[in-house]
């Protein structure tokens, strides 16, 4: 579901996963439809970070 979001809505994504700044940065360059692309390429790129992130603390916390 994230990675439908992080195609279509980039900058949401980025709230739901707890960089509201990033997501800022993400909006002013998804206006421009030129940026849409780039917005949505960082997006994926960040929920796969966060991802593997969620992984490795589950890992160490076991």
């Amino acid at each position: 579901m994230r990675l439908l979001l992080a195609l279509l809505i980039p900058w949401l994504q980025f709230f739901t996963i707890g960089r509201p700044i990033a997501g800022i940065i993400c909006l002013i360059l998804q206006i421009t439809l030129v940026g849409w692309i780039p917005a949505a390429i960082w997006s994926v790129y960040a929920l796969s970070q966060y991802k593997t992130d969620q992984k490795i603390k589950d890992a160490l916390s076991k």
